[in-house]
């Protein structure tokens, strides 16, 4: 008696239909595993400054309104106690984050004839890390509140277009209030 003349499927069509099958369920877990290991972003301590405004409403709706990428940066959980108005991205390879501090105070080098860079529609005015990298905090100059950019090195130009975009989509532009001279 041959069995492929029975009722059921042909043998090679159940054999296919079962190696099919694992098959499909090893990929799945394949992925789940991969998937699982996978860290999320570490978070990061961000520390106080003078901040006389970061309870405000305006950087309540600019920190809502934040995205969650900056380019090859993510949006990452700050470590408590986190300061009002801020928030931090890291990269996705690891190594020095992005952080936003909204409500801070003027920069003191903002003076009448400093140097501005607008980027779009936003005045940003650059302080350069004082230990002499290529760090520097941009202050955008020219809203509400006084909003901080600290950019690591190399992070290139992606981040502080998209704050400008998010900037002058959520808070109204002023004129920029810099320190007399002197």
């Amino acid at each position: 008696m041959n069995s492929d003349t029975g009722d059921g499927p042909p043998r090679a069509v159940l054999v296919a239909a079962i190696v099919l099958a694992v098959g499909a369920v090893v990929a799945v877990l394949v992925v789940a595993a991969v998937l699982q290991r996978t860290p999320g972003p570490t978070p990061v301590a961000v520390s106080a400054v003078p901040a006389p405004r970061a309870d405000s409403t305006e950087c309540a709706t600019l920190v809502a309104a934040l995205p969650d990428r900056l380019g090859d940066f993510r949006r990452a959980p700050l470590v408590d106690p986190a300061p009002a108005g801020a928030a931090a991205w890291q990269p996705e390879g690891g190594g020095e984050p992005l952080i936003l501090r909204c409500g801070v105070q003027r920069p003191a080098d903002f003076v009448v004839g400093a140097p501005l860079q607008v980027v779009d529609a936003v005045s940003w005015f650059r302080v350069q890390d004082s230990a002499g990298g290529d760090r520097a905090t941009w202050f955008a100059v020219d809203r509400p509140v006084y909003v901080a950019l600290t950019l690591p090195s190399g992070s290139g130009p992606d981040a502080i277009q998209t704050i400008s975009t998010t900037l002058a989509a959520k808070l109204p532009a002023t004129a920029p209030d810099p320190a007399p001279l002197g």
